[in-house]
C-alpha cells in the first residue's frame, strides 16, 4: 500500500523559488553538494526550516554531506512545475504590461510570453519585443492557438475584473493580477496578486524598525479625525 504523499504548505511553496535560486548558483558554479546551513544562508532562513521544507518534497539529504544539488534542483523544480514551458498572456500594454514583455527572465524560467493583447486600436498591430499586440476580442483563439496557461493583468485597476472573466472564459487556468485591486476567480484557478503600493508600504514599516523610534504622533490628521 503506498502512502499518498503529503500536501506542502504555501508558506513552503513561497519559499521554494529562493531555494531553486540558490540551487541554480550553485550548480552553476560546480558545487555537487549543499548543507542545509549554507542553503538557508543563502535562502534567507533558518536551517530548521530548510530541513523542514525539503521533508515535504521527500528530501532529507544525508547526514554529514548534506543534499546533492543537481538532484534537489531537479526535485524543486518539478514540485514547482519547472520542467515544461508555461506559456504567458499579458493583457494591457501600458507601460507596466510593456516592461513585463520586455523581460527576458521570464523565457529563461520556464514562463516564455506567447502572446501580448489590448484594447486600445491605437496599440493593436504593433509589437513589443517582437511579440504582435492582439485586440481583446481575440483573446479565446490567441489562447487556444498558442495553448497558454497563464495570464498577466497589467491592465488599468478598473478593467482588471472583465479581463479576470475574459481569461478563464478563454481558458487560461492561472493568473498573476498585477492591478491595485482584487479580481474574483473560480476556486480551481490560482490567483495571485501582486500590489507594489503593498509591498512598498510592508517595506515602509521595516525601515521604520530599521531607523529607530520615530517622534510620537499626537494624534490622526485632520482629515482622519
Amino acid at each position: 500500500m503506498t502512502t499518498a504523499p503529503r500536501p506542502i504548505p504555501e508558506a513552503t511553496v513561497t519559499r521554494l523559488p529562493g531555494y531553486r535560486a540558490v540551487l541554480v548558483e550553485l550548480d552553476a558554479d560546480g558545487q555537487q553538494t549543499v548543507s542545509s546551513e549554507q542553503l538557508a544562508e543563502q535562502a534567507g532562513v533558518n536551517a530548521a526550516k530548510v530541513r523542514k521544507d525539503l521533508s515535504y518534497l521527500g528530501s532529507y539529504g544525508t547526514r554529514g554531506v548534506g543534499y546533492d544539488v543537481r538532484f534537489l534542483l531537479f526535485q524543486v523544480s518539478r514540485v514547482l512545475g519547472l520542467t515544461t514551458d508555461w506559456p504567458v498572456v499579458i493583457v494591457g500594454m501600458g507601460n507596466l504590461g510593456r516592461a513585463l514583455a520586455n523581460y527576458r527572465g521570464f523565457a529563461e524560467r520556464g514562463f516564455p510570453v506567447a502572446a501580448l493583447v489590448d484594447i486600445d486600436p491605437e496599440k493593436v498591430g504593433g509589437s513589443v519585443a517582437g511579440i504582435p499586440i492582439t485586440p481583446l476580442a481575440q483573446l479565446d483563439s490567441v489562447v487556444a492557438a498558442q495553448a497558454i496557461s497563464i495570464g498577466i493583468i497589467a491592465t488599468p485597476a478598473d478593467a482588471a475584473q472583465m479581463v479576470a472573466d475574459r481569461l478563464v472564459a478563454a481558458g487560461v487556468s492561472s493568473i498573476l493580477n498585477f492591478t491595485p485591486t482584487m479580481v474574483n476567480v473560480p476556486e480551481d484557478v490560482p490567483l495571485r496578486q501582486v500590489d507594489l503600493a503593498t509591498e512598498l508600504q510592508i517595506l515602509s514599516f521595516y525601515q521604520q524598525q530599521h531607523s529607530g523610534p520615530q517622534k510620537a504622533v499626537m494624534g490622526p490628521p485632520a482629515d482622519l479625525a
